[in-house]
């Protein structure tokens, strides 16, 4: 039962970490672009749209659907982008915590 109790501890000590890691991601700002950054998207740790940017060269009104396609492909870029450095700030927050196979982060 020690490693029981071991484990309800670092359970505990991981949810404050967690909590932490959730609140800071609302100030990280990632940007995702296409087009060679003719368009590009700004979103926060958490994938909440925070801007959008487009070269005027791009607003042609007969070519709006080309233009609809780029934002799309800028907001997947960073939404990408966002996952990974979510994945990446798990796994340091993690550091060295031994969880059953099968078991994944975060909850």
């Amino acid at each position: 039962m020690k490693n029981l109790g071991q484990l309800m501890k670092q359970a505990q000590e991981m949810q404050t970490k967690m909590a932490e890691m959730q609140q800071r991601l609302v100030d990280v700002e990632i940007s995702g672009s296409a087009a060679a950054g003719m368009v590009t998207v700004v979103l926060n740790g958490k994938g909440e749209m925070r801007k959008v940017k487009i070269d005027p060269s791009l607003i042609v009104p007969e070519e709006a659907e080309v233009l609809e396609d780029l934002i799309v492909a800028a907001q997947n870029d960073a939404r990408a982008k966002v996952d990974a450095h979510m994945q990446e700030e798990t796994s340091k927050m993690m550091g060295g915590v031994d969880l059953p196979p099968g078991f994944k982060m975060p909850f």
